[in-house]
């Protein structure tokens, strides 16, 4: 499949100061989603922004300098936030009946960490019945590593695209495509 069909929700993960810091190609990627915020605008299809807090985390504090929306994500108060503690959005969160009430079949998953919250939430999303589309070029994380991040983050950006793109899941659709092959 090339295109976004009308029963798609757009979700943008964590993308907030604290979380983003660091990251591989941060403005790029607020580029891109921002591309995808305005084409979802365009087709009024649902739009929510997840955001995760942390009271044990000084810069997740809700409220916190780092807790904001990163700079220059094109977000709007009149749209949707789900406020998360976990790694998985859909867990103890609001996520899943909001997506209920929109009738969205399919989630267009973009965000921060994508070896954390983006993953986890994209194999929560498989779980809870939703088609999904992982935007390869719209989602990032930092180098990583089991104590000196060895791994640089565009390689466990690379690493996730390659998983998902791999990946199958009984009656689900799983589709990995860059913002610039995203059609709505």
């Amino acid at each position: 499949m090339d295109h976004i069909e009308a029963n798609t929700a757009l979700l943008v993960i964590d993308v907030q100061r604290a979380v983003v810091a660091g990251s591989v190609d941060v403005p790029g990627v607020i580029s891109r989603i921002n591309d995808l915020l305005r084409r979802a605008r365009e087709v009024e299809s649902p739009i929510i922004f997840i955001q995760h807090e942390d009271a044990d985390d000084p810069d997740l504090v809700n409220g916190s300098s780092g807790w904001q929306f990163a700079e220059g994500l094109d977000y709007r108060t009149s749209e949707t936030v789900v406020a998360k503690k976990f790694r998985d959005s859909f867990a103890d969160t609001t996520l899943g009946t909001l997506l209920r009430e929109t009738g969205a079949q399919r989630l267009l998953v973009t965000g921060a960490q994508s070896d954390y919250c983006v993953q986890t939430s994209a194999l929560s999303a498989l779980q809870h019945g939703y088609d999904i589309v992982l935007v390869s070029d719209a989602h990032t994380t930092c180098a990583t590593g089991p104590s000196d991040g060895a791994i640089d983050g565009a390689s466990v950006i690379g690493f996730i695209n390659g998983h998902f793109a791999t990946l199958r899941y009984p009656n689900r659709e799983i589709e990995v495509l860059r913002t610039s092959d995203v059609t709505f």
